[in-house]
């Protein structure tokens, strides 16, 4: 029997709801970036080695990556507003911990703790939205909003990571969380309605799911992350690659055949709406997210750009996510979620080859604007649609089991992506260099090109993958079979 959604009101009490599922998702994705810019500064104020500098990244993008299913599902079991506080107080403590470290190992373990909140938080915000807004017309309106932020996100990390540094302090890349959790968790405990389960006693969490599942995806996320330093025929990527592909084949194994109450219940994936939606967004948040990466490299170690003028070259990036996710609100219920996803992936096809053709000597207003705007409203429409479609087919009682297996997807398609072109990038920049210690400006423009030019191709698989995707009224409200 299929739950109704807890009553929370009209009007302004709706539109404070949204507001809270916003705000976190925005935490969540801003913390992933905001702390890039301000890393020369972490390691010279802290006395990081350089060795252990990218951790301050990856101890966030591994432990948010592993626990998003069991954060996802733990909404679905305990309460969305019980898990989504808990979120929000674990994210914010943390950034606490963070912007008051004194030692690499607090503020490593600080982010450590900061994706734990954020992986609680991140599909209990969807949840939310899904099981609140049930009219197709809402839930479109307030995916485009969820969307748009979620994407904007990332791009205006880099604006804030880059004024805060040389503004104040890179302490408060993590501190400026605190208020901002403070005023977020007095909120949610508020507006946010606690939500209802199934009838009839409560089922049991996965353990065993649980821990195969966690521990086998951040040992995945590892060794993707530990790819770029070490190698991928090294030790270091090796054992945690196989230990990490080991356990989550325990976990399939468990689903199919012991779990009582499955973590992921595995016919989810025959539900065709889900399980093109994360083809889609595997690939989609691959192109995306590594744009965001080789496109700031390009405005400073080709362009010469500062970190504040870097920055605010991402505005219309994050202006065109926003429109793009917001803008097709009203389109998805209508047209369903297919149409826009081909549309808003072709025009991210072509931003992405666009600007991968930007040189040494390009000009912003010339060579990098007009893509920019292509690709930002692009994907702000594809994220929109494509968490509609990824969520379309589930009954309520497993809303937070289809944000939690999006965001899952979204996480590994952005650490995945970013690995594989930042092998192809360095590979093309060897090949440009003279001999010397230093490579051009040339050079490092062609290998960024081409791991723009593989962002498109990213894109465009996503694009082909979106042709999976059911059409308008098939899939909506009801399971569909593939």
């Amino acid at each position: 029997m299929r739950p109704a959604a807890a009553p929370v009101g009209t009007g302004p009490r709706l539109g404070l709801v949204l507001a809270a599922c916003c705000l976190g998702q925005f935490m969540n994705v801003l913390d992933a970036s905001v702390v890039n810019v301000a890393l020369p500064a972490i390691a010279g104020d802290l006395h990081f080695d350089r060795h252990h500098l990218q951790l301050v990244n990856n101890a966030y993008t591994v432990v948010v990556c592993g626990f998003l299913l069991l954060g996802g599902r733990l909404a679905d079991l305990f309460g969305q507003r019980r898990i989504f506080l808990a979120g929000v107080g674990l994210f914010t403590l943390a950034s606490a911990v963070g912007g008051l470290a004194d030692s690499p190992a607090t503020l490593i373990l600080a982010r450590a703790f900061q994706g734990l909140g954020a992986a609680v938080m991140a599909p209990a915000t969807l949840t939310v939205l899904g099981t609140t807004f049930t009219r197709p017309e809402a839930r479109a309106k307030a995916f485009g909003w969820w969307s748009g932020v979620s994407g904007a996100a990332g791009a205006v990390g880099v604006l804030a990571g880059g004024a805060i540094t040389e503004w104040l302090s890179w302490r408060w890349t993590l501190l400026i969380n605190v208020p901002i959790g403070l005023v977020l968790f007095a909120t949610v405990r508020w507006v946010v309605p606690p939500g209802r389960h199934r009838d009839g006693p409560r089922p049991r969490l996965d353990i065993p799911g649980a821990v195969t599942v966690t521990f086998g995806l951040m040992a995945l996320v590892c060794a993707v992350a530990e790819a770029h330093t070490y190698g991928w025929t090294s030790a270091a990527v090796l054992t945690p690659l196989v230990g990490g592909a080991a356990l989550l084949a325990l976990f399939v194994l468990i689903q199919a055949r012991f779990a009582r109450h499955p973590l992921v219940p595995l016919d989810v994936f025959r539900i065709r709406s889900v399980a093109a939606a994360n083809l889609v967004a595997f690939f989609g948040v691959a192109a995306l997210f590594s744009t965001f990466y080789f496109f700031t490299l390009l405005l400073q170690q080709v362009l010469g750009y500062s970190p504040v003028r870097t920055g605010l070259s991402y505005l219309p990036l994050s202006v065109g996510i926003a429109l793009g996710g917001w803008g097709v609100s009203a389109l998805v219920p209508r047209t369903g979620p297919r149409p826009v996803l081909l549309t808003g992936l072709t025009l991210s096809c072509l931003g992405l080859l666009w600007l991968a053709r930007a040189d040494a000597d390009a000009g912003y207003a010339v060579d990098l604007l007009g893509p920019v705007l292509l690709l930002g409203f692009g994907m702000g429409a594809v994220l929109n649609a494509t968490t509609n479609a990824a969520t379309a087919g589930l009954p309520a009682h497993q809303a937070g089991l289809g944000s939690g297996l999006l965001n899952t997807t979204r996480q590994l398609g952005s650490a995945l992506g970013l690995v594989t072109l930042a092998a192809l990038s360095a590979h093309r920049i060897d090949q440009a260099s003279s001999p010397g210690p230093v490579p051009s400006a040339h050079a490092l423009a062609s290998g960024y090109d081409l791991a723009l030019t593989g962002a498109a191709a990213f894109a465009a698989i996503s694009l082909l993958a979106a042709l999976a995707v059911p059409g308008r009224g098939r899939g909506r409200d009801k399971r569909e079979r593939g």
